[in-house]
């Protein structure tokens, strides 16, 4: 009888060990719930877009639709229905650098960032100095 009681003793150790770490999973678990809980409200974008996304946005979508690259933006531009942005364009590349072809395009985009139309404004050599 001995016996058996050394074993049923081992037994409950084993059940007790296994409950405590179901308890600390299960805690675990709660607390990755609750904190992803909490980061859920910053994850929803914001209503009104920044002039930096608005910016980068407009340089991605000309980018994509033009196949030029973009080297930087100008100027923006808040609007009564949206956005104005002005991006610098490498139109021709040359060697030496100095007199690659760089243009000025007029991107327009919507209060939301969507991008409505774009122009070129003006076209210049890379190392041309112009006053304005």
């Amino acid at each position: 009888m001995a016996e058996q009681s050394s074993e049923g003793t081992g037994t409950s150790k084993k059940s007790a060990a296994k409950k405590s770490s179901t308890s600390r999973s299960t805690s675990k678990q709660s607390s990755s719930a609750k904190s992803s809980a909490r980061r859920a409200p910053s994850a929803e974008p914001s209503r009104k877009p920044t002039g930096a996304r608005v910016a980068g946005e407009a340089a991605r979508q000309f980018a994509e639709l033009s196949s030029k690259e973009v080297e930087g933006v100008t100027s923006l531009q808040r609007t009564e229905d949206g956005w104005v942005v002005e991006l610098d364009v490498l139109e021709l590349r040359r060697v030496p650098e100095t007199t690659d072809v760089l243009a000025i395009y007029e991107v327009t985009l919507d209060s939301s960032g969507g991008m409505e139309g774009y122009r070129r404004v003006h076209r210049y050599v890379r190392g041309q100095v112009e006053d304005a």
